[in-house]
């Protein structure tokens, strides 16, 4: 069990990347990931083994119009596995414009963190998915 400090610097990395994010800060929000973070997200074919090849993937969006408009965060759970990590599970309400228009997505988001040795938090690991799936 994490202690009122560290779960108090936990929520506050949380809160910065959720910032980072819905105000399309791609600065702060790639500086919220460690460079060795991995991510998988079920809009893409195979995982992003790195900070670099998800911004470069960003890169292609912005250049296809993509743009976040806006990001709420909810029903969120943060456990602490281990002492020096963190784990976010929480759903996902976001706002994006892309080239067909201004899109509504809503998802669920799981975001691993681990302390360093600063004792400041970062995230190592996103893995998201849509929040329901329709059968065929």
């Amino acid at each position: 069990m994490a202690d009122t400090a560290t779960r108090a610097d936990v929520q506050h990395a949380i809160d910065a990347l959720i910032r980072a994010f819905g105000e399309h800060d791609t600065t702060a929000y790639f500086e919220a990931f460690s460079p060795d973070a991995t991510f998988v997200f079920y809009t893409h074919p195979v995982p992003l083994p790195s900070r670099e090849a998800y911004r470069d993937l960003w890169a292609e969006w912005e250049s296809d119009g993509f743009r976040v408009l806006a990001c709420r965060s909810s029903e969120q759970i943060v456990t602490f596995p281990a002492p020096d990590v963190a784990v976010l599970t929480h759903r996902v309400g976001t706002t994006v414009r892309d080239s067909t228009g201004t899109v509504e997505l809503d998802e669920r988001e799981t975001i691993l963190f681990r302390r360093g040795e600063d004792s400041s938090w970062i995230a190592v690991h996103e893995h998201l998915s849509p929040q329901s799936i329709t059968a065929c």
